[in-house]
């Protein structure tokens, strides 16, 4: 019985880094480097309870999803202006 109770305490502890990892918008492959890297957890336990989170909180996730992907893709954007302007201004330079 406790190996039950220590199980569940290991998968609830996952659950909450997991919600951390939340927080900082990572994706799944970022939490499950981040806890493998940092707490010692496997990336196969991470995945699995993360799969279990997307089955419980299908909205959530949906949502989640498509709101990391409209970031990253506002990110590459504000990255390709920046780079952009980054050759204008060394362009610029060269000509003075």
């Amino acid at each position: 019985m406790a190996d039950s109770s220590s199980s569940s305490s290991y998968i609830h502890m996952v659950h909450r880094l997991i919600e951390e990892c939340l927080i900082f918008s990572m994706s799944k492959e970022e939490c499950m480097e981040a806890l493998s890297k940092n707490a010692n957890i496997k990336p196969v336990i991470t995945c699995t309870v993360w799969n279990e989170l997307e089955k419980e909180n299908k909205d959530f996730f949906e949502g989640y999803t498509k709101g990391n992907h409209e970031r990253a893709t506002e990110i590459q954007k504000r990255q390709r202006i920046q780079s952009s302007l980054n050759g204008y201004t060394r362009e610029n330079n060269d000509k003075d």
